[in-house]
């Protein structure tokens, strides 16, 4: 799919954020709609149906987690992608856009070249060249997940890695960006075994980072964790 044929709906009550942000996308050759408010946002997303929602959290009329709330409803749209913008510090924003059905958020201010390169990450996840959950081999820049063969390759260099952490790697990777919850993760990765201690998964994500790199997984606090390449 060409960036032409890909709309992006910008949502903020600042006129500078909406022309700043609309300049760089349409630079890319992207569609670009705005909205001033949530209100205005639902009724842009019905009626356009874009493949990317950027939304600011606090706006009049509506703020963006009801505005995600209600888009989030409407099954034409159940596919978009939702990311919020928050200032810094702003966890307790962050915990309720996902819990509002967000996809990610991205933090103010951020850089032009960033914003791209994210909304480029975003659009992938959404247009399926990420890898699926159930594929047997996971490429990701230098990291590859054979998991038939329980093996890791990470810069050219093999990984043992114990079942768990395996797993948990895994389960992440298959979907890069998408934030799983802590429950899911012990749902999916631990089941019905018993867990020793609240803090498993955390052990193991410091284990996975010493490993694989800090960098590759980001700590949504309060909510889960994610996998970013």
């Amino acid at each position: 799919m060409s960036n032409e044929s890909i709309k992006i709906l910008l949502v903020d009550d600042e006129p500078d954020i909406l022309e700043i942000l609309s300049y760089n996308l349409l630079a890319e050759g992207y569609t670009v709609l705005t909205a001033a408010n949530g209100l205005e946002a639902v009724k842009q997303a019905k009626k356009n149906q874009p493949h990317l929602i950027i939304m600011d959290v606090m706006m009049p009329e509506m703020d963006g987690i009801e505005a995600c709330e209600q888009i989030r409803t409407i099954p034409e749209i159940k596919e978009t992608i939702i990311t919020f913008l928050t200032a810094r510090g702003e966890d307790y924003s962050q915990v309720a856009g996902f819990e509002a059905g967000a996809d990610d958020y991205i933090t103010k201010p951020i850089k032009p070249k960033v914003l791209v390169s994210k909304i480029k990450s975003l659009l992938r996840r959404r247009h399926g060249t990420t890898p699926v959950e159930n594929s047997d081999i996971i490429t990701l820049g230098d990291l590859t997940i054979d998991r038939e063969a329980y093996k890791i390759i990470h810069k050219d260099v093999e990984i043992v890695l114990p079942r768990k952490e395996f797993e948990l790697l895994s389960l992440l990777a298959s979907k890069p960006g998408k934030v799983f919850k802590r429950d899911e993760i012990l749902d999916k990765v631990w089941g019905n075994e018993v867990v020793v201690g609240g803090r498993t998964i955390d052990v193991h994500i410091r284990k996975l980072r010493e490993k694989i790199g800090d960098d590759s997984f980001k700590t949504i606090k309060g909510v889960g964790y994610k996998f970013q390449f």
